[in-house]
């Protein structure tokens, strides 16, 4: 049977965030809780699947497939959304086999597994990557690796206006920036989309630069017909994409403990660092009134609390979480 396209329409609140920090160099951050847009669908990712949902309904398509790691919130949301609203999925995984929560999750939703090895992972970029599976699953959509691409960036402007119309629940009339933590640039290339310039958005870079965020969203950019601007990019990977060290391990348990927010330390906790970090330097004003999107990615923190706690207790350790 055809996919159709879900009638789901997701909230997500925005709300003060108060740390210690901020509140000693007078600015103010409030959080979009993407986190809070529902228990498995969760995050920025159904803002760039939905757009992909909407192409494989058009082309009748009875399942979409896609690509991740052993640990990817992409790939979990996309089998949440195949479960709850009836279509098949597919997912082509890095590496080995591995058993992780969320492996457990994808299985346990449905979603059909195909291990790729790490050679055939890193062939995803060639052009005829999806000849392939197409012909083994003609009745499947392909999916960018995280929902990439212009669609998933268009599918990410509506945040926006979700900060936008939430604004006077704050008491504020208005804001001095977007904060996001960015792995592909997709989500960061729809905010900027979004703010047509009224705003600017700072990437906060859970990748290494040479993992291409700045060239992805130029691509973006220009494949959108709008100019390269209105953005910058700042390193917070911490020495390499899900990269986890003690320091960056107590600064989440802290502001957790301190804030009542929720974190992942791949992404937005990365984010929140690199922020007050920039705080500290002196490089935000006082007085400034700040938007850090959550974008998700809480299940992912299943596999790591233990080494987080344990890394509290250890100066000189760092580990690796990449599925």
């Amino acid at each position: 049977m055809p996919l159709t396209l879900p009638d789901w329409a997701p909230r997500a609140p925005l709300e003060p965030l108060r740390l210690s920090w901020l509140g000693e160099a007078g600015v103010a951050l409030a959080v979009l809780r993407l986190d809070l847009v529902d228990p498995l669908v969760s995050g920025n990712k159904w803002f760039k699947l939905a757009p992909w949902l909407s192409r494989a309904a058009e082309a009748g398509a009875e399942g979409v497939m896609s690509l991740g790691g052993a640990h990817s919130n992409h790939l979990h949301a996309l089998a949440a959304a195949g479960r709850r609203f009836g279509f098949a999925t597919l997912g082509l995984l890095r590496g080995d086999p591995q058993d992780t929560p969320t492996v457990r999750d994808l299985q346990a939703l449905g979603m059909e597994l195909q291990w790729l090895g790490y050679g055939g992972y890193r062939r995803r970029h060639e052009p005829d990557f999806w000849v392939s599976w197409q012909r083994r699953y003609p009745r499947f959509q392909p999916v960018p690796e995280g929902g990439g691409g212009l669609p998933g960036a268009q599918g990410c402007r509506q945040l926006v206006d979700w900060v936008r119309e939430q604004l006077p629940a704050l008491g504020w009339d208005d804001y001095h920036g977007l904060w996001v933590a960015a792995g592909t640039g997709t989500t960061l290339a729809g905010l900027v989309l979004g703010e047509g310039g009224r705003h600017p958005v700072l990437g906060a870079m859970a990748v290494p630069r040479d993992h291409g965020v700045q060239e992805q969203v130029r691509a973006l950019l220009a494949e959108a017909g709008v100019a390269d601007a209105g953005y910058s990019l700042l390193d917070a990977c911490r020495g390499g994409f899900a990269r986890i060290d003690a320091e960056l391990a107590g600064f989440l348990l802290q502001a957790e403990r301190e804030g009542g927010v929720p974190l992942e330390p791949v992404y937005t906790a990365k984010a929140l660092m690199a922020l007050r970090d920039e705080v500290r330097a002196g490089r935000i004003a006082a007085g400034s009134r700040l938007v850090l999107l959550h974008t998700g990615g809480l299940q992912g923190r299943r596999a790591l609390q233990a080494e987080l706690e344990r890394l509290t207790n250890y100066t000189d350790r760092a580990v690796d979480v990449q599925g």
